[in-house]
């Protein structure tokens, strides 16, 4: 392990701004990760309760039909057609949530070893995460319906958790390419 540890050093010293993009680049995909073993778990707990019955649908676009909303959680469970209610969006959210303040901590303090105010970089990135969370919610309505009409359809209540995955994935690489460049804004060190 030494012997890894200083060949990582000195390609930290060589290579900064490489070394930093693939420590963030780690970490931000083992909280990917840990965000999707524990989206299951949160979805199927909330599953249970009346929140699934509750529509959620907030922000419509424009005036077509079917109604596109940013925000589209559809009362009734998505293997029946509905968009999983406010179940599912606070699934989603809280599970995404989790995953970045473990982030925020884990980018500042090992990948760009920040000294300037918690607070103040605290702040920052949540008016990030806000933007970002709202951009990447505008793009799934291009994407997200279809992902789970295919697999639903084609495995049926399986296919449920493939698409939440793929979903999960395609909001993390938004994200991520999106966050690098704020983050080395945000997280300052003397």
């Amino acid at each position: 392990m030494e012997k890894i540890q200083k060949r990582w050093e000195t390609f930290q010293n060589k290579y900064p701004g490489i070394s930093r993009l693939l420590l963030f680049f780690v970490l931000s995909n083992g909280v990917t990760l840990m965000q999707l073993l524990l989206m299951p778990l949160v979805k199927s707990l909330f599953g249970l309760t009346s929140l699934i019955d509750i529509n959620f649908q907030v922000g419509a676009v424009g005036k077509g039909h079917p109604q596109y909303y940013v925000f589209d959680y559809a009362k009734g469970a998505l293997a029946a057609g509905g968009g999983g209610g406010l179940a599912y969006f606070l699934a989603v959210q809280m599970t995404l949530a989790a995953a970045q303040v473990i982030n925020f901590f884990l980018q500042r303090n090992i990948t760009f070893k920040a000294t300037n105010s918690v607070k103040k970089a605290a702040m920052w990135y949540i008016i990030a995460y806000l933007f970002i969370t709202l951009g990447a919610a505008v793009l799934q309505g291009f994407y997200k319906q279809p992902i789970y009409e295919y697999f639903i359809s084609s495995i049926g209540s399986g296919g449920e958790i493939i698409a939440d995955i793929i979903t999960m994935l395609i909001n993390s690489v938004i994200s991520f390419w999106v966050f690098y460049p704020i983050m080395k804004i945000i997280f300052k060190s003397k």
